[in-house]
């Protein structure tokens, strides 16, 4: 009987309508003998709630962006209308995952505001303005925020960072908590763009910029509980794995992109991010505990219990791109509790998360050797034997665009005199295509997973270029120490001859003198702004070398400020520049697909299914197949079969049926969906929203949040 039920939410009736709701009455018949005309007669009111929160990033600690929720299913999801929507009135990226509690919508937008909605109908209710904080706004990405409740002292607070700093505030009013830490907030020193995990009575955060760390707070008075350090200082593990005194100066390993919670064991996993500077390791040579690793950690105390680096002194900046997700799986035919870590160069790694043991075997394999001086390139990485990459891992002369005989010439010529070497190329003087790329493979949206041990997630296949500079003179001399800081650390954004990159929403600082006093840039460099993290960690001094010379501040006594009168003996290198590789036409310069989602059953460490995620309209007219497109954000999966996803360039939401990958819905957004999905169910009435910001592969940016249901 039961299993007549859930086959009949696949039905295209409208019975699968009030399923959700309903509940089969116990019966000491057959299933086979009940005939379907008497079926009604076998249902009673379930004790199923009317209203399901979102009331955590990702949908719940774990990560897994899986909703119970079965409303919207397979048989009904082509009748979902928009129900309401609402425009933040800010053009940015506006990517949040955004929390529904007992039917309040909690969004963080562009701005670094907090608006509350009514979930229903999308009308405001309050909103939090930072700009009367001592921070001021921000405009730094910010991807969702955290919600806590005491239950049983009917305490709640929504926690948010804005330039550095982590604010309280109240669910209810929108009010700053002012007896959470100094007035209502504490100091991060680190940006934050994506929320922490609650344990307890603890915020675990992680962050952008600053010294690597994972930090616990007190909720309440925001006292710090604890610390891990992700560059190992003396006596800690891993500090042999650095130079020296490289804890003293080192940057990077934040862990941007979020943690998951195993709340029964006490276990809190963290996937960090490459060690700075992203592209030269020279001055930091060894493994470089714990860049590129998920770490399992004691949520109560942050000690380690068990680590996995996925890759080794990393000179390619592959930050782990999205939190760790924790899922349950049969292996050897017995039930493990696992958690899946994904890779931009689309590897998935999967280990049973209390022992940290892989389930598949991992293979250490020789990789490319720099040929840079002074680099010490690993000379192996870790590749798991299952499952098989999701994407390519090789871009060949058979991979050259399709497109048309032109950009097919174009792109087979480009890949002759500037060959990929596979997903670790050294870096080099020598241009080369970096394929897989930058913004993945696996990108931050990351993965979702049902109770059956399935990982859903959307891939990218864009190459682009990678070729570094010497940070030196032509005639041998050394750079002034704040131009060559300047290309160190910011010459991949704003570019080598600092024009900027403005298709990819970093603006030129030429004139920047002309455009801002000193005072503003000095502060946006500390704190951070739009998409640059802050460095207030970084020496003063070599901030200000790198603010004069990108104001033009002319030399001191004849040399810029720490000029070496004689050259280094050993040379140091500058990333060339974050440049996709395009075909003359604008499209992504390799043969598609360029964008997929797919579907791996973690059970056996096979790929059940890939489908093309995304469409250029105007190719399709041509005749080209569906190419899919570079997409980010993530998808959720529903217990109503049903996989939801925008992250497309072609400001699309879809509905996937999660079995075999079919498109079963899709409409069209005011602008890109670049954000992960939320559901949740009001008074019997199953919602789905996401934020439609747009501004990724360089579409048009707004501010709009839209939410879809089933015709009332």
């Amino acid at each position: 009987m039961e299993h007549l039920l859930c086959n009949l939410h696949e039905m295209d009736s409208p019975l699968p309508r009030i399923l959700p709701r309903l509940s089969p009455v116990k019966t000491h018949l057959p299933a086979v003998l009940i005939p379907f005309s008497a079926l009604i007669w076998t249902i009673s009111i379930a004790a199923e709630p009317k209203s399901v929160d979102w009331p955590v990033y990702l949908g719940g600690k774990e990560r897994n962006l899986y909703s119970p929720l079965a409303q919207i299913n397979r048989g009904n999801v082509k009748a979902l209308k928009m129900a309401w929507s609402y425009d933040t009135g800010q053009k940015a990226e506006y990517q949040a995952n955004n929390l529904i509690v007992r039917g309040v919508l909690y969004t963080p937008i562009a701005t670094r505001e907090i608006v509350a909605l009514n979930a229903a109908t999308g009308q405001p209710l309050w909103k939090w303005d930072p700009g009367q904080e001592k921070t001021g706004r921000g405009r730094q990405r910010q991807r969702g925020l955290v919600y806590w409740e005491n239950e049983q002292g009917g305490e709640r607070r929504l926690l948010t960072g804005v330039k550095g700093h982590l604010f309280a505030v109240d669910p209810d009013t929108g009010k700053t908590i002012r007896e959470f830490g100094d007035n209502g907030s504490i100091v991060l020193g680190s940006g934050l763009n994506t929320p922490g995990v609650i344990y307890r009575d603890l915020v675990i955060v992680g962050g952008v910029g600053g010294v690597g760390a994972v930090r616990a707070y007190d909720v309440r008075t925001g006292k710090r509980r604890w610390i891990f350090n992700l560059i190992p200082q003396p006596g800690e593990f891993g500090h042999d794995t650095w130079p020296k005194d490289a804890w003293k100066t080192a940057t990077g390993t934040m862990p941007w992109c979020g943690q998951s919670l195993d709340e029964k064991r006490g276990i809190v996993y963290v996937a960090t991010k490459t060690a700075e500077p992203d592209f030269y390791g020279g001055k930091r040579h060894g493994m470089n505990l714990f860049a590129n690793c998920v770490l399992a950690l004691d949520a109560a105390t942050g000690k380690r219990i068990w680590h996995f680096q996925i890759i080794h002194h990393d000179l390619l900046d592959k930050d782990l791109p999205c939190p760790p997700v924790l899922l349950t799986v049969t292996h050897d035919g017995k039930k493990i509790d696992a958690v899946a870590q994904g890779a931009k160069h689309g590897l998935l790694f999967v280990f049973n998360r209390v022992t940290g043991e892989p389930l598949w075997p991992i293979e250490e394999r020789p990789v490319p050797q720099s040929d840079l001086i002074g680099e010490k390139a690993w000379p192996t990485q870790p590749f798991p034997t299952r499952p098989e990459p999701l994407m390519r891992q090789r871009y060949t002369e058979a991979d050259a665009s399709n497109i048309s005989p032109t950009t097919h010439q174009l792109t087979l010529d480009r890949i002759r005199a500037s060959p990929n070497f596979g997903p670790f190329p050294a870096p080099s003087l020598k241009e080369t295509i970096m394929f897989p790329g930058y913004d993945g493979g696996m990108e931050w949206g990351g993965g979702a997973a049902d109770p059956a041990g399935v990982y859903y997630v959307n891939i990218n296949e864009m190459p682009w270029i990678l070729q570094m500079i010497e940070t030196r003179r032509a005639d041998g001399s050394s750079l002034a120490a704040g131009e060559r800081d300047y290309l160190i650390n910011c010459s991949a954004c704003h570019g080598v001859d600092r024009k900027g990159n403005m298709a990819a929403g970093f603006p030129p600082l030429l004139d920047l003198a002309k455009r801002k006093p000193r005072e503003e840039i000095d502060k946006i460099t500390r704190d951070g702004a739009g998409r640059m993290p802050p460095y207030a960690s970084m020496p003063e001094k070599k901030r200000m070398a790198i603010l004069d010379y990108v104001l033009n501040v002319p030399p001191r006594d004849g040399k810029r400020d720490g000029e070496e009168k004689e050259p280094s003996a050993q040379p140091s290198y500058a990333f060339g520049g974050f440049r996709r590789y395009l075909d003359p036409e604008g499209y992504p310069a390799i043969k598609p697909p360029w964008g997929t989602l797919n579907a791996v059953d973690l059970n056996t460490g096979k790929i059940k299914w890939k489908v093309v995620l995304g469409e250029y309209p105007e190719l399709t007219k041509r005749g080209i197949p569906p190419t899919g497109t570079e997409n980010y954000g993530g998808p959720v999966v529903t217990a109503g079969g049903l996989l939801f996803i925008g992250a497309t360039a072609d400001e699309t939401f879809r509905a996937f049926d999660k079995e075999n990958g079919k498109l079963l819905w899709k409409t069209k957004l005011p602008f890109g969906g670049n954000a992960t999905p939320s559901t949740y169910m009001i008074d019997g009435r199953q919602y789905v929203v996401i934020s439609a910001g747009g501004g990724k592969s360089n579409r048009p940016r707004g501010g709009m949040l839209v939410a879809f249901a089933l015709p009332e």
